[in-house]
Formats: C-alpha cells, structure tokens, sequence
C-alpha cells in the first residue's frame, strides 16, 4: 500500500480509468459480436445498423483513449468486411 498522498490519488485514479476502459472494451466487442450475428442469419437491415453502431463505437473508444485511430480502422474494415462476406 503507497504511503505517499499523491500515489494514493494516483492508484484511486487508476481504479477508476481501468473500469471505464473496460466497459468500453466490452462494449465493442459486444457489438462486433451482435453485428456477426446479425449478419450470419441473413437479416440485412439489422446487420447495416449494428454495423454502424459497432463504428461508432470503435470511433468513441478513439475519442477516449482507449483504442489507437489505426487500430479502429482496421477493426472497423475487418468487421465490415466479415459482414460483406456473410451476407454476399
């Protein structure tokens, strides 16, 4: 356990960002896996809005520091590709 007052603060810090991080993470994937879904039963229109929910996501993890804008992007064109794939 730190003494010091300021790592103190820092570690409460930490907790805190390391929770949000977290459900931001789960968040995407979560989506990424209802979009897969949607697609794999052939329901277009649900796929399409899933998909671009799952983006807009990715986009918001970038936005709070938790994903790399490269990292999305490749997130993104593989997610889209999958469902390009699935629903032909």
């Amino acid at each position: 356990m730190a003494n010091i007052k300021s790592q103190i603060k820092r570690n409460r810090q930490t907790e805190r960002l390391y929770a949000r991080n977290k459900a931001i993470r789960s968040e995407m994937k979560t989506r990424s896996k209802q979009t897969l879904a949607a697609a794999e039963a052939g329901d277009t229109e649900k796929a399409e809005e899933l998909l671009r929910l799952a983006q807009q996501r990715f986009d918001m993890a970038v936005t709070k520091g938790v994903l790399h804008k490269n990292t999305a992007a490749r997130r993104k064109a593989r997610l889209t590709a999958q469902v390009r794939t699935l629903l032909g």
